[in-house]
């Protein structure tokens, strides 16, 4: 996404009230720390602003609060029942054979049993196979390195997230609803 100044989506995410926006916050990531940072930040003058603020945010949490912002998501293929976000994000999943869907519960089941959370990956854009792949891959990590993946997978989410967030519906409408698209296959 290119940086814009405040104005939009941006301009109203910086205008909310401070319950508000720690509530929306709330739906882009989990941890509360990790919200809370970015609470402290506001104004923000451009999205590139914004991006930065949550790019320090998730590196600077602690075990607890990664472990927080990991609650907040369901493994991968199995969406949460009801949330578009979660369904429209793992896509990928949703055309994947009966045999792949099984494949990816039993890794989720031994990443989860190893690691002691869900195996999280931003899956925008990702294949049903591409992310049963990764997963295959990162069960065999060192606990330390998986959990730097983790965190950068975070970070692409969260930013995904926001984007969606400040997303100006004017400039979308004027594309053609072109931006949303584009995001969700990227």
């Amino acid at each position: 996404m290119t940086s814009s100044t405040a104005s939009g989506g941006l301009a109203r995410f910086n205008g909310l009230e401070e319950p508000a926006a720690l509530a929306v916050l709330h739906e882009v990531c989990a941890s509360r720390a990790w919200a809370e940072r970015l609470l402290a930040g506001r104004p923000y003058a451009t999205t590139d602003d914004l991006y930065a603020a949550s790019d320090a945010a998730t590196a600077a949490l602690t075990t607890a609060g990664l472990a927080e912002a990991m609650a907040g998501h369901p493994p991968i293929g199995r969406p949460r029942p009801g949330d578009p976000a979660s369904s429209r994000e793992q896509r990928g999943m949703a055309g994947a054979s009966a045999e792949l869907k099984e494949e990816m519960l039993r890794l989720n089941l031994a990443y989860q049993e190893k690691f002691g959370h869900v195996f999280l990956i931003c899956a925008t854009g990702r294949t049903g196979e591409q992310m049963r792949d990764a997963a295959e891959e990162r069960i065999g990590n060192p606990a330390e390195r998986e959990r730097e993946i983790v965190r950068v997978e975070l970070g692409k989410i969260n930013r995904i997230r926001l984007g969606r967030l400040v997303r100006d519906p004017v400039q979308e409408e004027e594309a053609g609803g072109r931006g949303m698209r584009q995001e969700e296959e990227a």
